[in-house]
């Protein structure tokens, strides 16, 4: 007995003669299965497995009610299905290459679905039948196909959807499995084309549905393999060389650094259940997808039917999946980062999820204990060299600000800016601020030199903290500047798209 894994495999030499412009052979008749043997498995009927589904007669199927499913951007997706019987769900799904941003100051020529990376979420249930529309517009310089993970049969729907510019193709098929699972674009050659953005996920619920939720995104993890490095600026071509490397330029979620962060960032509040669709493009890298500050109650591993709980990081292999939720219990900025963790600094794998709602110090208290330490140093007391007891922004800055710029405030070049004379920095006071509380991104200029890196937001300081450690910078290391009141960084925090609350969430 063929196995399905084993029909999928042939989606490779399908896709690659069909890119050729070739025509494609059905697949050849396996051969007849050897009699039973002690090491032979045992039927299918016999093993364990998803329930059977009814079988459907063609006049069943045409008498099933057609629903045309409307698409939606990501981090967005459809709702939740409600209904418990199966029906026709037609999908059209466009494809476009267009050029986007990549970082700032940094586009990419992206091959798309439905003109975003990742494609927009496809979303039914176990049963159901699905007719898939794939229109590849005028404008594409390229022949693209589909093959969905969720599909059984040959190439995953990739062998019947090659279409050429201009061209449209259709195909239908059962959705006999429930899970979460990818689709990518299977036309030769394969890892540049999923390189490029063409991949996305479909949701096949379970008959009963999965348990309701306060809200759901949409997120994805790729690579994008680019000549110019991390945040250089101007339109970046594709780099086999480094595809074929496994060196990406970038890492991301959704398409593009920063793309889940800002204004983009995924909000939710105090009390709510949270649940995530994570999927990854690749096509080369495993992610070790991780939520910072909380615990996935719930993980659907591989994006399948096996539940597991009380995880802090999942995997999720190229071309595969996971399905997390948690409930939260505390206000303040997640971050959802693959830990692989060099890759959410300096590649961009960072997005946030904003929690607002009331502090619970029972959960978590926020700093209860911000003093002097000495260690060996203790009989020379809490005084500098000069006899001066430690200023009220010098141990924010020892404890927070140092591991990046230094104790001198020299910084690290290319990366970290210097503090130290600073031009930048005494410039501006409100820039200061708004930097300290919502993060920069590169590139700035200081002191005559371009520095390309990221400094996340610090929202969580009290506007005590942050107005003491500024006006400690701001009269330390060669600078000269007068003081950051907390006036001034309470007027600034307000300011904010999604002003954070003061303190330690």
């Amino acid at each position: 007995m063929i196995s399905r894994r084993s029909i999928r495999s042939l989606a490779l030499p399908l896709s690659l003669g069909v890119a050729l412009g070739s025509c494609v052979p059905p697949p050849s008749q396996p051969a007849a299965p050897a009699p039973a043997t002690s090491a032979t498995p045992a039927p299918a009927a016999a093993r364990s497995g998803p329930r059977p589904l009814a079988p459907l007669t063609r006049a069943e199927e045409n008498a099933l009610p057609s629903i045309e499913q409307t698409l939606v951007r990501p981090p967005g997706l459809p709702p939740p299905i409600t209904r418990r019987t199966p029906a026709k769900v037609v999908i059209h799904l466009e494809v476009r290459e267009v050029t986007m941003p990549l970082a700032d100051g940094a586009t990419y020529t992206f091959w798309t679905f439905g003109g975003s990376v990742p494609g927009p979420m496809i979303r039914v249930r176990r049963g159901d039948i699905v007719e898939l529309h794939l229109m590849n517009h005028p404008s594409s310089t390229m022949p693209h196909n589909i093959d969905l993970h969720a599909v059984t049969g040959p190439g995953g729907g990739a062998a019947s959807t090659f279409t050429a510019p201009g061209h449209q193709t259709q195909f239908t098929f059962r959705a006999l499995n429930e899970g979460l699972y990818v689709y990518h674009c299977a036309t030769a050659p394969v890892g540049m084309h999923i390189a490029n953005g063409m991949y996305g996920m479909i949701a096949v619920e379970p008959e009963e549905g999965w348990a309701p939720v306060d809200r759901e995104y949409y997120l994805m993890q790729g690579e994008v393999y680019t000549t110019g490095n991390y945040r250089e600026p101007g339109l970046q071509p594709f780099d086999m060389r480094r595809a074929i490397n496994e060196d990406p330029a970038y890492v991301v979620f959704n398409g593009r650094d920063g793309a889940l962060t800002g204004t983009s960032a995924l909000t939710a509040r105090v009390g709510e259940r949270v649940r995530l669709f994570v999927g990854n493009g690749g096509p080369n890298l495993i992610s070790s997808f991780h939520v910072i500050g909380e615990i996935f109650d719930h993980v659907y591993s591989e994006g399948g039917s096996t539940v597991n709980t009380n995880v802090q990081t999942t995997l999720v292999p190229a071309g595969g999946s996971a399905i997390v939720d948690f409930g939260l219990e505390v206000p303040g900025s997640l971050v959802l980062v693959d830990h692989s963790i060099f890759r959410t600094f300096h590649k961009g794998t960072l997005g946030m999820l904003r929690v607002e709602g009331p502090d619970n110090t029972v959960i978590y208290s926020g700093r209860e204990v911000d003093e002097a330490y000495l260690g060996d140093y203790a009989p020379q007391a809490a005084a500098g060299t000069d006899g001066a007891a430690l200023q009220p922004g010098e141990q924010t800055f020892n404890g927070v600000c140092s591991a990046c710029h230094q104790r001198s405030g020299a910084g690290l070049p290319p990366v970290f800016p210097p503090l130290a004379n600073s031009d930048y920095l005494m410039a501006d006071k409100t820039r200061s601020i708004r930097a300290v509380l919502a993060g920069l991104s590169g590139p700035v200029t200081v002191n005559g030199t371009v520095y390309n890196g990221a400094m996340p937001p610090l929202a969580n300081l009290t506007d005590h903290e942050v107005a003491d450690v500024l006006t400690y910078v701001r009269s330390h290391f060669g600078n000269r500047g007068d003081a950051v009141t907390v006036s001034e960084v309470a007027a600034v925090r307000a300011t904010l798209v999604t002003p954070t609350p003061s303190g330690h969430p």
